[in-house]
């Protein structure tokens, strides 16, 4: 098993990663406190539900049953939630378990947040993106018609219990989009990490269990690094956006029913690293060579032909990470080295989305 803890500002979250963790049940009953409440959704109920339920046993869990997707991350999800907290009859000794993707763990997360100004989180990420991403640093939220998670809290989970395992019933689509976050950390700050992915690709797509076990530590000790620098995105945390102006707007302008997050975020990736060559600031290779392990993971890295440049730029000026009316992105000097920009004009960004 490896070990990690994210210490921060109201206290630390111990993360576990090893395959089978899942039927630990120590492990999860270890974690929670008081009355507990299950949050998850359809496909992860049909294949984990039942071992988690068996080890909280004692707890006597409830379980809200999501519809799976995008679609579920709404204001009106996240009062479901609610209910069932007050069904439950949770106080503040209670605990939420989110078992499933980023959806399910934003949504879990927030009602957590917000339920008597607080209660305990424990994440039990299933997807790929979820371990390496959404499951750890405290992001929580909802999205609303205007845009992708404009309503939301930090909130550190309690703690966070990785099985690698899941990933074998996941869908294959959701797993390459998870793909996608793995390769952001190589592109932000670790070149050396692109240089293994590119050579295990194969095997990645492949599942196999020691590589991608690898994958999934390396990008998470990324993300731990980064959030117990800059819990509040004040700073460095930024760069974990990148790719995500550019791919909110995609999620938006479709609805979240066509893109996976995972799969806009890689076109975003493109699309920030092109706009890095327009500007002169990145090696057009570099771009290329992003762009080629996208595709090798099987990633969409272009905007479909029938999605509007233009209502792309009006969905990134509301994007949540902009400040003063400026749009921030996050911009590659070199694959490995990234930094955070405000000063660009609005029609480079357009050039590039017409791309």
């Amino acid at each position: 098993m490896t070990a990690l803890e994210l210490n921060h500002d109201r206290g630390r979250c111990a993360i576990d990663i090893a395959p089978g963790l899942l039927d630990d049940r120590s492990a999860l009953a270890d974690a929670v406190s008081g009355r507990v409440l299950i949050v998850t959704d359809r496909n992860v109920a049909a294949h984990h539900l039942p071992r988690v339920e068996r080890a909280l046993a004692a707890h006597r869990p409830s379980t809200l049953v999501l519809p799976p997707g995008e679609p579920s991350k709404t204001l009106a999800s996240w009062t479901q939630a609610l209910d069932a907290l007050v069904d439950l009859g949770a106080q503040r000794d209670a605990t939420i378990v989110a078992l499933g993707g980023g959806v399910v763990g934003d949504l879990a997360g927030f009602a957590a947040a917000s339920w008597m100004r607080g209660i305990r989180v424990v994440q039990v990420p299933t997807t790929l993106l979820a371990q390496v991403d959404a499951a750890i640093g405290g992001k929580t939220g909802v999205n609303l018609p205007a845009g992708k998670n404009l309503v939301g809290a930090f909130h550190q989970p309690a703690r966070v219990l990785i099985d690698p395992t899941t990933l074998t019933t996941l869908d294959g689509r959701e797993f390459r989009a998870g793909l996608a976050e793995v390769v952001k950390y190589g592109a932000i700050r670790d070149a050396a990490f692109l240089d293994r992915l590119e050579s295990d690709a194969p095997w990645l797509l492949d599942r196999d269990a020691d590589r991608l076990t690898a994958a999934i530590e390396r990008a998470v000790r990324h993300k731990v690094e980064v959030v117990a620098d800059d819990e509040r995105e004040a700073g460095q945390r930024a760069l974990l956006n990148f790719g995500h102006t550019f791919g909110h707007a995609l999620e938006t302008e479709t609805g979240y029913t066509r893109f996976l997050h995972g799969e806009a975020v890689a076109v975003g990736m493109v699309q920030a690293a092109r706009l890095g060559v327009l500007l002169g600031d990145l090696a057009a290779d570099d771009a290329d060579r992003l762009a080629g392990l996208l595709e090798r993971l099987e990633l969409p890295t272009r905007r479909p032909d029938d999605v509007s440049p233009a209502a792309l730029a009006e969905h990134m000026k509301l994007d949540k990470k902009n400040q003063a009316g400026r749009i921030r992105l996050v911009l590659l000097d070199a694959l490995g080295a990234a930094r955070v920009r405000d000063d660009i004009d609005p029609e480079r960004i357009l050039e590039v989305l017409e791309q």
